[in-house]
């Protein structure tokens, strides 16, 4: 039975279920994790998290299939890489099976909150780890603590996706040998002022150059680049502090194996933008975002699927991809976890 939700209206914001996960993790060793009712979180004033941001996150989704089943896409990806993202910030691993069983318990325990097929919503499922001893003196705190909540949400765009314009940020988002590869909340702190500051001047997002060179594309401050060149090959930048998206290492599969497209994982250079027939940004929330225009510090680089809809081979990888989550198109082995029948 679903909850008296207005699906269709639904936007992308946080509401609050009626159960989610906990694990603490004290004296060295991760206790056994419950479902619990309570929303609130309660630390020291001095908490580590507080005082030097030890935190990081995943997100992904749960969806209702054409069958009737309640799905989730990739967990175990999700899992892996949150246990990098720990290792990175000396953080203790949740491990990884337990992690995706977790992320099935929460979404068996709200079930009510999960869309129904066609509304174009999903349950988004947040998982996040936080030192939560008092900390002083700069270093790791002892105990932390894992959760992960769930929330209904919209599509990310009301409408469809229209094709977005972008700017080639003055701003660096990660350094060379920084945290850019990891799921770290510092990481999205940083950016704030300029996504703020992009869309006071009109723009939806922000694309980062790689901050030793400043001549090569590395992503947005929530989402990967995708580029398709005139003749269908799909392009993915390369780089070391990049954030491995699962939504684009999907992409890359879908292209290669569903559509037949040609597939290259390299680096990207500004200079070479034009080259390209389409552009998006991917990520969990919204799939892919069609860009239409970057605007290069006045320069304008404008691709030929224009500023109406999503181009020809984004719409495929998009309906693709989609198609596999939502249960209508089969899945490659392993990437869909059934949660209920």
């Amino acid at each position: 039975m679903s909850k008296d939700i207005d699906w269709s209206n639904l936007g992308f914001g946080y509401v609050t279920t009626d159960k989610r996960f906990v694990a603490n993790y004290t004296n060295g060793a991760w206790d056994e994790g419950a479902i619990i009712d309570d929303p609130m979180v309660t630390m020291s004033e001095c908490a580590g998290v507080l005082q030097y941001a030890q935190t990081c996150f995943e997100g992904l989704k749960a969806y209702r299939t054409k069958d009737g089943k309640v799905v989730c896409f990739r967990p175990d990806l999700n899992a892996s890489r949150m246990a990098d993202s720990c290792r990175r910030l000396e953080m203790p691993v949740f491990p990884e099976d337990k992690f995706v069983q977790a992320c099935i318990d929460v979404v068996k325990n709200n079930l009510d909150f999960v869309p129904p097929y066609g509304s174009g919503a999903t349950l988004y499922l947040r998982p996040y780890m936080f030192g939560i001893n008092p900390v002083i003196g700069v270093k790791p705190a002892n105990d932390y603590q894992f959760r992960i909540f769930c929330t209904p949400v919209g599509p990310y765009f009301k409408g469809g996706a229209k094709p977005i314009v972008i700017r080639v940020s003055d701003l660096d988002r990660a350094a060379p040998n920084g945290t850019g590869h990891i799921k770290a909340g510092l990481n999205y702190a940083m950016s704030l002022h300029n996504i703020v500051d992009a869309h006071n001047n009109g723009y939806a997002e922000n694309m980062y150059l790689d901050p030793k060179t400043r001549t090569k594309v590395e992503e947005t401050g929530g989402a990967n680049f995708i580029f398709i060149t005139k003749d269908g090959t799909l392009v993915t930048p390369k780089s070391d502090s990049i954030l491995p998206s699962i939504t684009r290492r999907s992409l890359m599969i879908v292209a290669e194996k569903y559509l037949g497209m040609k597939v290259e994982h390299r680096e990207v250079y500004l200079d070479e933008l034009a080259n390209f027939a389409e552009c998006g940004l991917c990520g969990t929330a919204a799939v892919i975002s069609p860009v239409g225009k970057i605007d290069d510090h006045g320069k304008e680089i404008c691709f030929s699927s224009g500023m109406e809809e999503m181009g020809p081979w984004t719409k495929k990888l998009y309906d693709t991809l989609t198609g596999i989550q939502m249960g209508t198109i089969e899945a490659p082995e392993g990437w869909i976890q059934v949660i209920a029948e």
